[in-house]
Order: structure tokens, then sequence, then C-alpha cells
């Protein structure tokens, strides 16, 4: 899994780096986004854009956010790799490390 996204990006969800991915691999779901691994062509374009600073490559995430790797490959568990996020939409799942968190932005 190249690049991760993790808590920063719970309840908030700004989509800077949809805007930026040049291969449509950032997927929404209920409370965050999630960077679907094997669409993934490892280019970095969303990292710098994200405002929270939620985007790690997954070596690099910090220790305390390491349960969002396992997170990120929770939520594709079902979905598979369907080949684009924009034909999917926004997908009302969360998987079950994430949907246990208490509310993290406020509205």
């Amino acid at each position: 899994m190249p690049y991760i996204i993790a808590e920063p990006c719970v309840d908030v969800k700004d989509k800077a780096c949809i805007e930026e991915c040049p291969v449509d691999c950032i997927y929404e779901g209920g409370r965050m986004l999630y960077i679907q691994p094997d669409e993934c062509v490892d280019c970095g374009a969303c990292e710098p854009v994200c405002p929270v600073e939620a985007i790690f490559y997954e070596d690099d995430t910090p220790d305390q956010w390491s349960g969002y790797i396992n997170a990120n490959v929770d939520f594709f568990n079902e979905l598979g790799s369907p080949g684009g996020a924009t034909k999917v939409g926004v997908v009302d799942f969360d998987p079950d490390f994430i949907k246990a968190l208490p509310p993290m932005a406020e509205e």
C-alpha cells in the first residue's frame, strides 16, 4: 500500500486530494476518505494538498495512527478495486475502527 489517509481526515473530508489525484483512486466513505492501493500510482500528488496533513506514505505513518493502515485495507475488502472513485460516489461505509471513533470535527 503506497499512501494511506489517517485520523486528521475523520469527519473533515476536505477533498482537495481528490481534485489532485490523476487516477481517481481516492474514495469517500462515511466519515473519511480512503486511497485504493491497487489503483494508486504512488505519485504523491495528494499528500502536499491535504490541508489537515492526513496523507502519509505507508512506511512514514506516525505510530499513533498505524491503525489507519489496516482501516484503509479494510475499507476495500468488500469494495475491491472498482477502477475509479467518481463512478462509485460516496460509499456509506467505514471500517469498525473508524465507526468507533468519537466525533472529530465540529459542524
